[in-house]
């Protein structure tokens, strides 16, 4: 009886194990590295796990001094447990990887571009997003503007833009 455990845990590690691996082909080994580094900073007592005063004192070391308990839990229940690296690395998949995939994103602008050009010209996208469902601020359209390919005559190349919003940097040629 002893024995079918035994099996079963090492199943189950089995299976948490593929997670895991899964969760690190979803980043380049330099994200990773990055991420590493932040989980570092913020695991304040070097156990391994963030916790609720791992939180505080990052806080704390940030000049946030009044952070509540509730505010904290409420980080730390995001998680399905314990807040190892791995737990950290999905966490952030998540949460990076939120996006609609880029087929669905090109497939929206291809909406404005009848002619299929590849292009919208910069004038007309800011009109769309700043007066249609879920508005834009000026500030926000500058920013994007900021990430994109725009030519001289003010055509944005929307196919480079689909890139970037997926990838979070533009594609090397």
């Amino acid at each position: 009886m002893a024995s079918r455990k035994t099996k079963k845990k090492e199943g189950g590690a089995k299976r948490a194990q593929r997670a895991s691996s899964n969760v690190f082909s979803m980043f380049e080994q330099t994200q990773i590295q990055e991420f590493k580094e932040a989980f570092t900073l913020i695991d304040q007592n070097r156990d391994g796990f963030i916790d609720k005063e791992d939180l505080k004192d990052t806080y704390a070391s940030l000049g946030k001094l009044n952070v509540k308990d509730n505010e904290v839990e409420d980080m730390l229940k995001e998680a399905t447990g314990p807040i190892n690296f791995t737990m950290f690395l999905n966490l952030f998949g998540e949460k990076l990887h939120g996006t609609d995939p880029e087929d669905t994103i090109l497939n929206a602008f291809k909406m404005f571009d009848p002619d299929a050009k590849g292009y919208i010209h910069k004038d007309e996208l800011q009109k769309l997003l700043m007066t249609q469902a879920d508005r834009f601020t000026s500030e926000e359209v500058k920013q994007m503007f900021q990430s994109s390919n725009i030519d001289a005559a003010g055509n944005l190349d929307y196919k480079s833009l689909c890139y970037i919003i997926t990838h979070g940097e533009e594609q090397e040629e």
